[in-house]
């Protein structure tokens, strides 16, 4: 148990220092309808249902959704993609603003906003309807506009991170937002980014690129193995003319190149298994998304197998340093130059709860890997993101409170050990403060904790967003209260504290006053338990000093830790009367010296 804790305090580490990287996300943004009705009848014109219209929400999607993942996991996250200046690309500005992305989208006049509206009844999808797919790529002023607002949000995003190199995360699908003279540039800069992330569903349209992770699905990279192995039969490039646009992120319809058997293709001599290009006429396309759904080849493949034994070839042909390929239900296999393949898990869910999952997986990953993360980490926090986006019909967005939740952190606060030395509650009140959150510190001897003591530490915490406990050592205490206290040793103490929900951080002090700790810190709020003014406060000048301010706090009336130890010294209860002298236990041949059943505890004595 002990290390499963300490390994998820470690990835919760990573978490926290992802917090406030930069990461521009360019591509097809795209809006997200989805519309709730209730259906109690059939039509009288055909045997259909009639649908009842309950709720409608409307969603980020495609690289916008990426785009707010990066924002929700604690990115700082900006958006170029071109949008439609119609009713559809003012409700994404909306959802972008509500998630805190930098919007940095470029107007198009004339080109409509992709919008993929889903109807359901009982939370089940009966129908998608797609609009507003463009039909042509970008004209030229189109790219150079949009070239224009990324250089712009470089800029910005440098400034904002004081000169530090922004990530890139690029979002290819398929949709037209990048076309030939915007992949040209992002190519031939590619030196100002220091970490860049592709999801295409075209990965050959990238060669040059040298991204430094890519996230094909299974059937994306199947098509890009099946290009390769063309190409070496005779073809003589990798890249083949288009198809139609594929119909969005995450989702691709496959099956077999037209007068093309799966027999028909080798890679390395080997059959190619799986589908390949698109549909023939009558065959059932398998659609291939990041949720649960049936891949009918006739084959019945071991994806997990084909995909870790192609991996080197993935990675030889994208030129990426890491190839994650999602696997839906399946979750995800992950490579890098070095090392075994890493395999992640997820759990099945329906398919209407997995919309957008892929979009929360390559947030994830794209931020432990900027953060400096080993791959292995960065696997298992991408799955973990898509994985628990997944609970609920809708767009999937991984927050940076619920990730932490997930690895056994308070939501919302910085992760790690409660109990902390100096150093270290320096970096972490560093963080808060960057994320504009209010530190309250406070400190005392709690020596025996009493009522008094947790509803007091629970006003402190309403008073601001992280909490910390500063406790006198034992040597303080005999200096301060008598060579016969503490009653309970500092360890003791620092657990009960830390055991209480509204305490983020316990610091143990050798001095008698707080006043180095409080230099260090630099508390929003400080506070102190008494009925007095806070002018009375000793430490009061200091903190104001310093731009804070000070509460005091009343304490539970007959629960002071004095009158606690006084009455038990006494033996009397709180009224004043004698405690009464518990029964002694009838003697039990099976128990032990105490009365109780079984072996003696450590330290005990018969």
């Amino acid at each position: 148990m002990a290390g499963a804790a300490a390994e998820q305090r470690r990835l919760a580490t990573v978490v926290d220092g992802w917090r406030g990287r930069p990461v521009l996300v360019i591509g097809d943004a795209m809006l997200d309808e989805w519309r709730f009705a209730e259906s109690d009848r059939l039509c009288r014109e055909a045997p259909a249902p009639v649908l009842t219209l309950r709720r409608r929400i409307s969603a980020a999607g495609g690289a916008a959704n990426t785009a707010v993942n990066l924002a929700a996991l604690g990115g700082l996250a900006a958006l170029v993609a071109p949008v439609g200046a119609d009713v559809a690309g003012d409700e994404l500005h909306d959802c972008l603003d509500r998630a805190g992305v930098w919007d940095r989208t470029v107007n198009q006049y004339g080109r409509p906003t992709p919008i993929k509206r889903r109807m359901l009844a009982g939370n089940q999808i009966l129908l998608r309807e797609d609009s507003g797919n463009p039909e042509e790529p970008l004209t030229d002023d189109g790219a150079a506009r949009l070239i224009t607002a990324v250089e712009c949000a470089i800029e910005e995003l440098r400034a904002a991170a004081d000169g530090v190199a922004p990530t890139l995360v690029i979002c290819d699908y398929g949709l037209g937002a990048l076309a030939a003279p915007i992949r040209a540039w992002l190519v031939t800069n590619r030196q100002r980014f220091a970490t860049v992330a592709l999801d295409a569903h075209d990965l050959a349209d990238w060669r040059g690129l040298a991204p430094t992770v890519v996230t094909p699905s299974f059937a994306e990279a199947t098509r890009l193995l099946a290009r390769a192995a063309t190409a070496v039969v005779g073809a003589g490039d990798l890249h083949f003319d288009h198809p139609d646009p594929p119909d969005g992120p995450s989702e691709l319809v496959v099956g077999a190149a037209p007068g093309t058997r799966h027999a028909d293709v080798r890679v390395h001599g080997l059959p190619l298994v799986g589908p390949v290009g698109e549909p023939t006429p009558g065959e059932e396309a398998a659609a291939v998304t990041t949720g649960p759904v049936a891949v009918t080849t006739g084959y019945g493949p071991d994806r997990v197998a084909l995909a870790e034994s192609r991996l080197a070839e993935l990675r030889a042909h994208t030129g990426a340093d890491v190839v994650a390929v999602t696997l839906d239900t399946e979750g995800a296999v992950v490579g890098g130059a070095e090392g075994e393949p890493r395999r992640s898990h997820t759990t099945p869910v329906p398919a209407s709860h997995a919309v957008g999952a892929g979009d929360a997986y390559l947030a994830a990953m794209t931020l432990a890997l900027a953060a400096d993360a080993p791959l292995s980490t960065a696997a298992q926090l991408a799955q973990l993101a898509a994985t628990i986006t997944v609970s609920e019909t809708g767009t999937c967005v991984c927050r940076r409170q619920d990730l932490l939740a997930a690895l056994g952190g308070p939501a919302g606060s910085t992760a790690g050990p409660v109990l902390v030395g100096g150093a270290d509650l320096t970096a972490i009140v560093a963080e808060h403060r960057r994320a504009d959150r209010t530190v309250v510190f406070t400190n005392g001897c709690f020596d025996v904790l009493h009522p008094g003591h947790v509803r007091y530490l629970a006003q402190a915490a309403e008073l601001g967003d992280l909490l910390v406990v500063a406790v006198n050592s034992d040597e303080s205490v005999r200096r301060l209260k008598g060579p016969d206290r503490p009653v309970n040793p500092v360890e003791d103490r620092v657990a009960l504290l830390a055991a209480l929900s509204c305490v983020d951080h316990v610091v143990v002090f050798e001095e008698d006053s707080p006043a180095a700790l409080i230099e260090l810190v630099r508390p929003d709020v400080y506070v102190k338990g008494g009925d007095y003014p806070p002018e009375m406060v000793p430490e009061a000048p200091l903190v104001r000093r310093l731009g804070g301010r000070v509460r005091t706090l009343g304490y539970v009336p007959d629960r002071s830790t004095s009158a606690i130890i006084e009455r038990i010294r006494a033996q009397q209860t709180p009224d004043g009367h004698p405690a009464p002298v518990p029964a002694r236990p009838a003697a039990d041949p099976s128990a032990n010296g105490n009365g109780v059943k079984g072996p003696f505890l450590t330290g005990q004595t018969p």
